[in-house]
């Protein structure tokens, strides 16, 4: 019986795709200029590819789950045209203040909960342990360290200093295009990039509280 695989777990919006706010409509999900080649050498390298996003909206009544698979299939359209195959799409619909009560529930999907992952883990045979999870937001980074991965925060400029260890990321990315040379760099499939990004803000926060986080 072969060892499970790895995986690199992405975030969809601001990671993946330019942030935008409840995107509901296919063409709404556009693709990060440059992102293509470092999906695929990590493809090359073994790495399965997996999106794992929040999306309140369906509980919300902002979009259907119709609505949410004929924009993964524009998303996959895209990563196809650039090379990119991805092993799974995972969503959360859920939100306790939504409008549809089935959806209106506090669940183990949604993240910071780890669920998500562990769902893939367990459908496609990954390690979580020996696989990363990129995101943009600390909710990202903390489902990827409750689910034992290694994590990057894509730095977009939303994110204050984490005040606890489950929220602090292993590294942080400039941009999604740096947090994959990162991981290529970490796992010995890439050429060396910077490892020690910090956002600015972040180097202004007390320093009481930045060497609890960091140290």
């Amino acid at each position: 019986m072969s060892a499970p695989g790895r995986a690199i777990f992405l975030d969809r919006d601001g990671t993946l795709v330019h942030a935008r706010h409840y995107p509901s409509l296919p063409e709404h999900l556009l693709l990060y200029d440059g992102i293509g080649p470092g999906l695929r050498a990590l493809q090359a390298a073994g790495f399965k590819l997996v999106v794992v996003t929040n999306q309140s909206g369906i509980a919300r009544g902002y979009f259907s789950e119709d609505d949410l698979g004929r924009m993964h299939e524009h998303l996959s359209r895209g990563l196809d045209e650039l090379g990119v195959q991805m092993d799974g799409i995972y969503y959360c619909p859920h939100h306790p203040d939504g409008e549809i009560a089935s959806l209106a529930i506090r669940c183990d999907c949604r993240k910071p909960q780890p669920g998500m992952v562990h769902r893939a883990a367990a459908d496609l045979d990954i390690d979580p342990h020996a696989s990363w999870f990129v995101g943009d937001i600390l909710d990202d980074v903390e489902a990827g360290n409750r689910a034992g991965c290694r994590t990057i925060l894509v730095d977009i400029g939303s994110e204050s200093l984490p005040a606890s260890a489950i929220r602090t990321p292993d590294f942080i990315a400039r941009d999604s295009v740096h947090a994959l040379a990162i991981i290529m760099a970490s796992e010995g499939c890439g050429e060396q990039t910077a490892l020690d990004y910090r956002p600015e803000s972040w180097n202004a926060s007390p320093e009481g509280v930045a060497h609890a986080v960091w140290s």
